[in-house]
Parts: C-alpha cells; sequence; structure tokens
C-alpha cells in the first residue's frame, strides 16, 4: 500500500510540475483575489486589520478550488483511470494519493504565502503562528472533501460549477473554525478549541473521504 501510495503521488506530482500551472494559478489567484479587498474597502489599518483572517481563508479556499476539477479528469480522459479502479491496489490508497499531491500543489503554497498577505492587510503578528496551525490543519481538509465532489461530478458537464456547488457548503466548517482560531488568538483568548475541532474535521476527513470518493470512481467507471 505504502508503496502504491508514493508512485501514485509522485506520478502526479512529476505531472504537475511538467505543467507548471496549478501551483502558479493556486498562488496568483489567492494573492490577486485578497489584494482586491484593500481597493474595494479602503486602506484603513483598523478595518483591514479586522477583516484579514476572513480574507485570507476565503480566498485560500477559493484557490484551493480551482484545481479540483482536474483531480481525476485527465485521468479520466485518458484511460488510466480505468486501469487504476481493475489494478490490485485499493483504490482508496490511489484517492488518498491524488489527494495528498494536490494538497501539496495547491495547499502548500497557499499556506506560504498566507503570512505575507496576512501582514499586507495589517493583521497583527499574534495572529500569524495560529494562522498557520489552522490552515495546516485546514487545507488538508479541504482536499479531502474536494476530491469527494470532483469523484461525484467525473465526466459531467460544466464539472468545475459542480464542485463548486457541492464542496462550498462543506467549507462552511472549517472557515468558520479557521477564523475563529486567529481571532481568538488576536483577542488574547485561548486557540486551541478551535484548532482541535479542525483537527476533528481532518480525522474524519482522511478516513470517510477516501472511501467516498473511490465509490464514485467506480460508479463514474462502469
Amino acid at each position: 500500500m505504502t508503496g502504491t501510495f508514493c508512485k501514485i503521488l509522485v506520478r502526479d506530482l512529476r505531472l504537475t510540475f511538467r505543467q507548471g500551472t496549478d501551483t502558479v494559478l493556486a498562488v496568483c489567484f489567492f494573492i490577486i483575489a485578497a489584494m482586491l479587498f484593500p481597493l474595494g474597502i479602503g486602506p484603513e489599518a483598523n478595518i483591514l486589520a479586522r477583516i484579514a483572517p476572513g480574507v485570507v481563508w476565503v480566498t485560500a479556499l477559493l484557490a484551493a478550488m480551482l484545481s479540483l476539477d482536474r483531480l481525476f479528469q485527465h485521468d479520466y480522459e485518458d484511460g488510466s483511470l480505468e486501469l487504476m479502479v481493475l489494478s490490485p491496489a485499493p483504490l482508496e490508497i490511489v484517492v488518498l494519493a491524488k489527494t495528498a499531491a494536490h494538497w501539496l500543489v495547491a495547499g502548500l503554497p497557499v499556506i506560504v504565502a498566507a503570512p505575507v498577505l496576512a501582514v499586507i492587510l495589517q493583521m497583527p503578528v499574534t495572529g500569524l503562528i495560529p494562522l498557520i496551525a489552522a490552515m495546516t490543519l485546514g487545507t488538508p481538509a479541504v482536499s479531502l472533501i474536494g476530491a469527494i465532489g470532483a469523484a461525484l461530478t467525473l465526466g459531467a458537464r460544466r464539472g468545475g460549477i459542480l464542485v463548486s456547488l457541492l464542496v462550498l457548503p462543506l467549507y462552511v466548517p472549517i472557515l468558520i473554525f479557521g477564523v475563529a482560531a486567529v481571532d481568538a488568538a488576536l483577542t488574547g483568548q485561548s486557540v486551541r478549541p478551535h484548532l482541535l475541532l479542525l483537527g476533528a474535521i481532518l480525522a474524519a476527513a482522511l478516513p470517510l473521504a477516501p472511501f467516498t470518493a473511490a465509490a464514485a470512481l467506480r460508479q463514474a467507471t462502469r
């Protein structure tokens, strides 16, 4: 199982880096979308500092969604997905590996860029570590939940729109607890409850999402 996971992970990363677009698009969208808020709201430091956690989280979720519809699409179109379904390796491990590759490409760069954007948006430095911790717990869950939506809409017309409609409501708890963790740090309250809730979401998504997505992929390839 470990060998299958590593092979699929390395394969997807090589294909992504060979194209070289998903990472750049995710980071560029994240930065541009976040920078639109000061232009629309104004340069007042107090207002920007108050909305900074929400702005960073919302734009991070949207950036992570950019490549969700392509998570299984290329393999579906060239027939690789059918071979993965028919192979003796558990399809759940394949889904988990492809989801991990998606997070490394679309989630990890966003985590790296998030503190810089937070500082630009005048967020106090006391919220940076909780922001990074919350996003480290929340963004993998975003990729896992997104894998379910990508599998359910595989082969459908306008799959990107359908994925957004399916997964955005499921991202609401991650958004709430992620922003609440940063707000708690900024107001001197305990961050631990919010991080524990984000960890619980990740712990639930980690086993459930691969099985659900794998079942949807089997149905799509019949």
